[in-house]
């Protein structure tokens, strides 16, 4: 159940007293009828709050707000020479610091309402994981969820501003790639309950080493209410929760036998998905999951830990899990009009996402022959060619047949391969998907199977997407 996000009403004295601003123009009286950051997108009546980038200033843009329709809009101290025009009818704001005023203002309006707040980070995934719990709270609550990749200090925020009183669970996601942001997000979101799925090298570029992105994703439980649960992997030995990370109630989960939520008994089962056993406490069940790949399952645990902590009960879970369907861009298979299965993979990718679809696809392709087609994993600093160096001998290792490479560190990928005694006939460099396409025509036979994955910015997408148009695909799917 998932009712329209509101559209949040604030007045000036609201606005002052969440962000600590100073009255400058208007009157605290002023309504606020939503909130905006993008001046090409304001609702009339609205709140501008222009934020500052690298490359951009929102004050620079305040007119044009005003004139489409924003009753005020906040303004950042020092950035006062920016505002070059005289507003009658605009109330102004001054606060320290916009962006943080965005986050205290979300947080004033989190705690306007009872909806319980599920927050979920990781180094990957946050999405599914995300879209796993919803499905099952959303059978017998009011939910709301992040949209996309609202996961940061202005999406997160964003989100929070849809809630409303019909709303009984918040669903956020938080992401980063700079020190001190988790516990940033945790202080505007303060919520009930914290999963974090797993700790792994990505955002390297920012974070230089795994063990600070480990600290980084525990200031969501150091930064948590007292009262709040933690969701805990007892198999991730980098979230190995000592008391001075987090002291208050946990649920665990994992394949260990110990974990509060696990699973045993796990089958593949080609394009049906996984199977397998889920244990909480005395209940058991077996289910079958719409989804490859065994990260899938720990991303079912994590959901159904965090719906356990949330009161939903056991056959609740092992319905909204067995509803389950693959988001798009992430391990989703379709089956070619030649026979062959092609797994989009593109949403993203890090060296521990990649690991884990490569073993799938092996397991996926039983004796078939494999193809991966592979675009730079992006943001890992020094670390990026010895990382790519390592998935390239991972994909030998893993008895991948023919390797397609595009990017800037495609070099060290192939290294990686040959040095697992790879062929350089089976590696191929490519710009455009349009070059593969005739080869892949001619050497991917009725069984196989196609990875294509990398980063966001990659557009690996667009590969898939020549791939269906040159083979065609089955759109009811179809068995392994």
């Amino acid at each position: 159940m998932i009712p329209e996000p509101s559209i949040p009403e604030l007045d000036g004295n609201e606005v002052v007293n969440a962000t600590g601003g100073t009255l400058v123009v208007g009157g605290m009286e002023t309504l606020f009828k939503g909130v905006s950051t993008d001046s090409r997108h304001i609702l009339r009546g609205s709140l501008f709050i222009p934020l500052i980038g690298e490359k951009f200033d929102g004050h620079d843009f305040i007119a044009a707000a005003v004139r489409d329709g924003a009753n005020g809009f906040l303004a950042q101290k020092g950035s006062e020479n920016k505002i070059k025009e005289k507003f009658e009818n605009a109330t102004i704001i001054r606060v320290g610091d916009t962006l943080k005023a965005l986050g205290d203002i979300a947080h004033f309006w989190r705690k306007k309402f009872k909806a319980t707040v599920a927050a979920i980070t990781g180094s990957s995934g946050k999405t599914t994981t995300k879209e796993m719990l919803a499905g099952i709270a959303g059978l017998t609550k009011k939910v709301i969820k992040a949209q996309g990749n609202y996961n940061n200090l202005i999406g997160l925020p964003m989100t929070i501003l849809q809630i409303n009183a019909q709303h009984e669970l918040a669903i956020l996601e938080m992401g980063t790639n700079t020190r001190g942001e988790i516990g940033r997000l945790t202080d505007i979101a303060e919520p009930d309950i914290g999963l974090i799925t797993n700790i792994g090298p990505a955002h390297l570029e920012g974070f230089k080493s795994v063990e600070t992105v480990r600290e980084e994703k525990l200031d969501l439980f150091r930064n948590m209410p007292d009262a709040g649960v933690a969701i805990i992997n007892l198999d991730d030995e980098r979230l190995l929760v000592t008391d001075k990370d987090w002291r208050g109630k946990r649920v665990t989960f994992g394949l260990r036998k110990d974990a509060d939520v696990s699973a045993e008994g796990i089958e593949t089962k080609g394009m049906k998905g996984v199977g397998f056993t889920i244990r909480m406490g005395s209940f058991r069940q077996q289910i079958t999951m719409s989804t490859a790949g065994n990260h899938n399952i720990y991303n079912a645990l994590a959901a159904a830990a965090s719906s356990w902590a949330l009161r939903i009960d056991f056959p609740t879970i092992c319905q909204g899990l067995t509803a389950f369907h693959p988001i798009s861009g992430r391990m989703e298979i379709h089956r070619l009009k030649n026979g062959a299965f092609i797994i989009d993979d593109t949403y993203n990718a890090n060296p521990a996402s990649f690991g884990e679809a490569l073993k799938t696809l092996r397991d996926l392709r039983g004796n078939q022959k494999s193809t991966v087609i592979m675009g730079d994993m992006l943001e890992l600093g020094e670390q990026a060619e010895v990382m790519h160096e390592g998935i390239g001998s991972l994909m030998a290792d893993t008895g991948v047949d023919t390797i397609y490479l595009r990017g800037r560190l495609s070099p060290a990928t192939a290294a990686g391969a040959l040095k697992r005694k790879m062929s350089k006939g089976q590696i191929v460099f490519f710009e455009t998907p349009d070059e593969i396409i005739d080869r892949l025509a001619s050497h991917v036979k009725r069984g196989d199977w196609i990875l294509v994955k990398g980063s966001r910015q990659t557009r690996m997408e667009q590969a898939v997407e020549k791939i269906i148009e040159a083979f065609g695909i089955e759109e009811s799917g179809g068995k392994k």
